[in-house]
């Protein structure tokens, strides 16, 4: 019996790192191009993700650095951002190729839907933190104003927390989608989804207490939205999962 050499062994290990660094390397040549363009109108898309605060600041409170570099960096990263945004069917087309072998030929011809859906679900979570969420936020610590506590938000921080609010309602808002593909898998059930709703529920509670402030009313809007994500998601896992067998009746 003729052994296989460590050599042949190691080859398929290595041509799937070649491909992942190829892979990456196209996702960061493209996040590369688009960081140029979402740098030059970096001035409107601040003035953009800045105006969910401007509306409730009081009269006499303005945006602070203190750092010499902060502009420049807060404006880099509200850039660079952007440009993950629009580059996003990129990174999922990439991501869907590399997995894609291991798929079956019915399962790849979903690679359009996964980047579209992927995309779609993605903006519609950062939308929906935007004129949704953050106005509640904002408006809440801002009412701790007075005549002589005036905010004077730090830039760099006002901007990094809004920046990962919405990145975190994007990957939020993927659940529907993560649920359809987890589904026609075979790897979560209808049955099982159902049965775990007061899981669900205990755990949008816990999410929603963690990421708004505390008021009943903010947190009920995180939580209403993220259980209807879960019911969505059980909605999708019935229709499109994978059926299961019926149990014979002892």
């Amino acid at each position: 019996m003729v052994r296989k050499s460590s050599v042949d062994e190691k080859q398929p290990f290595l041509s799937h790192l070649k491909e992942l660094r190829d892979r990456i390397l196209v996702c960061i040549v493209a996040i590369g191009i688009a960081f140029i363009l979402t740098y030059y109108f970096k001035e409107k898309i601040f003035a953009f993700l800045m105006e969910p605060f401007i509306k409730v600041m009081p009269e006499k409170s303005n945006f602070i650095f203190t750092g010499i570099t902060e502009a420049f960096i807060t404006y880099f990263k509200i850039s660079l951002v952007a440009a993950l945004f629009v580059v996003a069917p990129v990174i999922l087309y990439e991501f869907w190729m590399f997995v894609s072998p291991g798929l079956y030929e019915k399962e790849r011809r979903y690679i359009y839907p996964f980047i579209f859906f992927g995309s779609l679900c993605f903006i519609c979570g950062a939308l929906f933190c935007y004129y949704a969420v953050m106005p509640f936020i904002y408006r809440f610590f801002v009412s701790y104003a007075a005549e002589f506590i005036i905010p004077m938000p730090d830039l760099k921080s006002y901007m990094s927390l809004t920046l990962k609010m919405l990145i975190m309602f994007g990957l939020l808002f993927q659940l529907p989608l993560v649920a359809f593909y987890l589904a026609r898998a075979g790897i979560i059930r209808y049955k099982t989804l159902s049965s775990k709703r007061r899981y669900a529920i205990l755990a949008t509670v816990i999410v929603s207490a963690i990421i708004t402030p505390p008021d009943v009313s903010s947190q009920l809007l995180i939580a209403v939205p993220l259980y209807g994500l879960y019911e969505l998601s059980i909605v999708i896992v019935r229709f499109f999962g994978k059926k299961e067998r019926v149990d014979e009746k002892a």
